[in-house]
């Protein structure tokens, strides 16, 4: 068995070296090239002095991929382009987002998110309001939507004084309350020159034991700072407001502040309390504004107040989709609707399930759909419209070709009238989807030839 030979000695490692170093282990196929500890250098010290613009796309990739996260925003936010490095960012907040939801882009996602999260964190007297507004510059040129999904109200102090001494201590003239019920959006709004959707819920997420109905609504100065905010971003497009308890005075508030709004085309009132006199605001809206969509679900809107909105509808000229779902219109707010789409010829989308529609209002929407050819889906479901309202419809879809969606589930319709109108309206969607292959291969020959 032969012997195995010795280790090599440092002496001959030494013969092997083409460079002596102090480091024995410094061989020169592992000596870094000098562009790289260039490169590590300026990663190292990219705070104290950051180095951008001069670098190559090859060296800016490797600066993203290596620079620490923890770099203040005021160094990285206006210097480094959208990419790798933003990616990680939003990594390292934690949490699973799609992208599409934020343009495909990393920055828009990471500033969007931490601008949110500074809301839904901010207390009221408690968090500085100058957070915010030194957070501006570094995101208002990357914030196009904001979901906030909590806003929290101030904390109760205990008024230890007066319970020892007495009410009689405290001035009557004097208040000592909160500075704002909940953030206030006009130290931000118009500050934000690209925002075109707010998404807005006043409530306490996980408040657990600590629940108050308070913590559950917008309240009147709320709604007085949130309207003349929104009237401050020209460039909203998009107001939802939902689950926060507004009723028929704050949403005329909020509507007289949109009246004249330059860019507003989706609003969303869903879910709230809103009555006739604030639908009759919104009415007032729909004649003056260029409102697209329109969501009213879920509210407390009767007859009179279907009414104004109807009114409204049959001399716009804008809206293309109204969800009215679970009112309370019954049949004088649905036939009011429907006379209004006799004159109307831009509206696409109709939603009036769950209002208590009967006979009646079948009738007069089998005359639209009869008459006018605009209308792309009408959901009727969960009303009574009964065998009669069922053939007023069925009778009316054998002359329609637009109508691709019509929901007449749980409504007492015969199943023979059902069959018939789901039958006519798989047939638009057939002809509706023929008439797209046609002018998407006619597009694609004019674009060819040019």
């Amino acid at each position: 068995m032969s012997k195995s030979p010795d280790p090599p000695t440092a002496a001959d490692f030494r013969q092997l070296r083409r460079i002596i170093a102090e480091d024995a282990h410094w061989f020169l196929n592992t000596v870094p090239f000098l562009s790289n500890l260039c490169l590590q250098s300026i990663v190292r010290n990219f705070e104290e002095k950051p180095i951008w613009e001069a670098l190559s796309p090859i060296q800016k990739d490797f600066v993203q991929e290596t620079l620490s996260t923890s770099v203040p925003l005021h160094v990285t936010a206006n210097l480094i382009i959208d990419g790798v490095y933003w990616k990680r960012c939003c990594e390292a907040q934690g949490g699973l987002y799609d992208l599409t939801h934020y343009g495909n882009s990393w920055k828009q996602m990471f500033f969007e998110r931490q601008m949110e999260n500074m809301i839904e964190h901010f207390i009221p007297d408690v968090t500085e309001t100058k957070k915010v507004v030194e957070m501006v510059p570094l995101c208002k040129n990357y914030i196009k939507r904001l979901n906030i999904s909590q806003l929290l109200p101030p904390i109760k102090e205990q008024q230890k004084e007066e319970e020892e001494y007495g009410s009689e201590l405290a001035s009557e003239d004097e208040y000592n309350g909160p500075s704002m019920d909940h953030f206030d959006f006009n130290i931000l709004l118009d500050k934000l020159p690209n925002l075109e959707e707010l998404h807005l819920v006043y409530r306490v997420k996980q408040c657990g034991l600590n629940f108050e109905s308070k913590m559950f609504e917008m309240t009147d100065r709320d709604c007085e700072s949130l309207a003349k905010a929104v009237k401050s971003c020209k460039t909203l497009k998009l107001l939802r407001l939902h689950l926060s308890h507004m009723e028929d005075k704050k949403c005329r508030l909020l509507v007289k502040y949109l009246l004249d709004h330059p860019s507003l085309r989706e609003l969303d009132f869903s879910h709230n309390l809103i009555g006739d006199k604030g639908a009759r605001a919104i009415g007032k809206l729909l004649t003056m504004s260029n409102l697209e969509t329109l969501n009213l679900c879920d509210n407390n809107i009767g007859g009179p107040g279907a009414k104004a909105i109807a009114h409204a509808l049959s001399v716009n000229s804008t809206l293309l989709s109204l969800n009215l779902r679970l009112n309370r219109l019954r049949d004088e707010g649905g036939q009011a609707m429907g006379k209004a789409l006799l004159s109307n010829n831009t509206l696409l989308h109709l939603h009036l399930g769950g209002n208590e529609l009967t006979r009646p209002t079948a009738i007069v929407l089998s005359k639209v759909l009869d008459q006018r050819s605009t209308l792309k889906s009408l959901n009727l479901s969960c009303n009574n419209l009964g065998v009669d309202g069922g053939k007023a419809l069925e009778e009316a879809m054998s002359n329609n070709t637009s109508l691709t969606e019509c929901d007449i589930r749980l409504t007492e319709v015969d199943e023979k009238s059902a069959s018939f109108i789901d039958q006519v309206v798989w047939t638009n969607q057939c002809l509706e989807k023929k008439r797209h292959a046609r002018e998407s291969k006619a597009k694609k020959t004019s674009t060819a030839c040019f």
